[in-house]
């Protein structure tokens, strides 16, 4: 016959009033208040209450009592499972902590918000309870590692949220340590987005914030980017992969953290195939994502071995898109518009940042290791594409003269102002290269705007367009590739290339 409200009342009496030593006489009342959770709504939500009160008098009962807890958090009643969840972390003592961990990891995969934040606090609840939460975290790997896709995918994005929140003296060496290990193993097989979430939870690991726990985590990340391998371009996975793995480096790069592997990697089998790169994401520029990575990891590589080799294959790419100027002329002397080559000018930003980049490291490149008639087709190129600049830069210059505050946030202009930075970039590196010898002193950050190839109208009687591509479609959930978050920018981590802002045109 099921308990009544009143049975478990006067059983709940019986075992307040008793003493403490006590307690572990009256098993048969915490026996009745067990058996609660087979009563009706009202019953069991005093089953729950009631059940975590006493839990600790009745060790041979312990087993029956968490068996009895979560048979509440399972209930078809929203507001029952909620008390239960909220009364979870009481049971979480001595060896039991893995299991409600375990426990408390699997009800994730709720769907109910409120009760899904409840399950995230009664989490954060037992980590801090946890004297070295080593026992939480066990509960949480567990699922992680052998739990439904649903639990795992929650279970991953509970700990990239929750870790950077936990106090400072719950997170001890030990504790990171096992993190770690555990991440290791997790990542042996992942997709895209948990190796996102897990790399953002390795990089709150203080152990790991130092010069040679970025290393481990630079070390990490090649392991998964299968930079042993050779690229196959038309796979988009492999593509994706390498991506969304770079990107992943990126923030790790420093002085003393080199990017050198990555950057080697991408000159030796990227570069060649530019242009047979299948993209994983539609939409997007694939050259152009490509490039402004490695625009972004150049100015972090070490000593190179191949620094010849590398240069060599920039140079190759600098030269098919900068074209030579069109010998065809009109009837007034002047280029017909049909015959202007198009001007890629994001591409050539980042493949000049790059040179640039590589080559302070074997400055008499275009001197002793060009021979005198490419030099000179080389220069001609630039100086093409330097003239097509200053009509563009001029243009820009005049569109943008006079607007400040609100009038400069359109739409348009700031597309035109992010023009304005590239072309200026690319006018200064143009100057550097043209010094006797080249120089290479000029420092900047790289602007990831993308500027569509020139050829069309802009207004003002341009024949240089500038467009910045559209904000890229959210990816499927098995997909690699994380596309950037901004309209604007596809920069990842928030790190200095140089001194300075973009350079200045003269």
């Amino acid at each position: 016959m099921a308990v009544t409200i009143e049975e478990l009342y006067r059983n709940y009496g019986i075992l307040a009033d008793a003493k403490p030593e006590d307690l572990s006489q009256h098993k048969d009342a915490y026996q009745v208040i067990l058996d609660g959770v087979k009563g009706g709504p009202k019953e069991k939500r005093l089953a729950a209450q009631f059940i975590p009160k006493f839990f600790s008098s009745f060790p041979e009962l312990a087993d029956a009592a968490i068996n009895a807890q979560l048979d509440l958090c399972e209930d078809e009643d929203v507001s029952i499972r909620r008390q239960a969840i909220k009364e979870l972390p009481r049971f979480a003592a001595g060896e039991n902590i893995v299991r409600v961990a375990d426990i408390l990891t699997q009800l994730l995969q709720t769907e109910d918000s409120a009760e899904f934040n409840q399950v995230n606090t009664a989490l954060v609840s037992i980590f801090k309870m946890d004297a070295k939460g080593k026992s939480t975290l066990g509960g949480l790997f567990s699922q992680i590692l052998q739990g439904e896709d649903i639990v795992r995918e929650r279970a991953i994005k509970f700990l990239s949220i929750k870790l950077k929140t936990m106090p400072e003296d719950a997170m001890t060496k030990e504790v990171e340590d096992y993190i770690f290990t555990e991440t290791k193993k997790v990542l042996e097989d992942v997709t895209g987005e948990e190796f996102v979430l897990l790399m953002r939870i390795l990089m709150v690991l203080k152990g790991l914030q130092t010069m040679s726990g970025r290393q481990q985590l630079v070390e990490l990340v090649v392991e998964q980017a299968f930079l042993e391998q050779a690229l196959n371009p038309a796979d988009p996975d492999t593509v994706d992969r390498l991506l969304q793995c770079t990107r992943q480096a990126l923030p790790l790069f420093s002085k003393n953290v080199h990017s050198t592997r990555f950057v080697t990697y991408f000159c030796d089998h990227v570069l060649p195939n530019l242009s047979s790169l299948t993209s994983p994401v539609a939409e997007l520029d694939i050259q152009l994502e490509v490039l402004k990575l490695l625009a972004e990891m150049s100015p972090f590589c070490g000593d190179m071995e191949k620094v010849e080799t590398n240069l060599t294959m920039l140079f190759e790419k600098l030269l098919e898109f900068m074209p030579l100027p069109p010998e065809a002329e009109g009837e007034n002397g002047e280029n017909t518009l049909s015959d202007e080559p198009k001007l890629q000018f994001s591409y050539v930003e980042c493949l000049l940042f790059s040179f640039h980049q590589l080559g302070k490291k074997l400055p008499d490149f275009l001197i002793d290791k060009i021979n005198a008639e490419r030099l000179k087709d080389f220069k001609i190129r630039l100086q093409y594409f330097a003239r097509g600049l200053q009509v563009y830069i001029r243009q820009l210059r005049v569109a943008l003269q006079g607007k400040t505050g609100d009038a400069l946030k359109t739409e348009e202009n700031k597309i035109k102002v992010v023009a304005l930075k590239i072309t200026n970039n690319i006018n200064v590196l143009i100057k550097d290269l043209f010094h006797n010898p080249p120089s290479y002193k000029t420092s900047f950050n790289v602007v990831t705007g993308n500027l569509r190839p020139s050829g069309e109208d802009m207004g003002a009687g341009s024949t240089m367009k500038k467009q910045l591509s559209p904000p890229l479609p959210r990816r499927d959930a098995r997909q690699i590739y994380n596309p950037p978050s901004g309209k604007y920018s596809a920069t990842i981590g928030n790190f200095s290339n140089g001194e300075g802002g973009a350079g200045a045109a003269h």
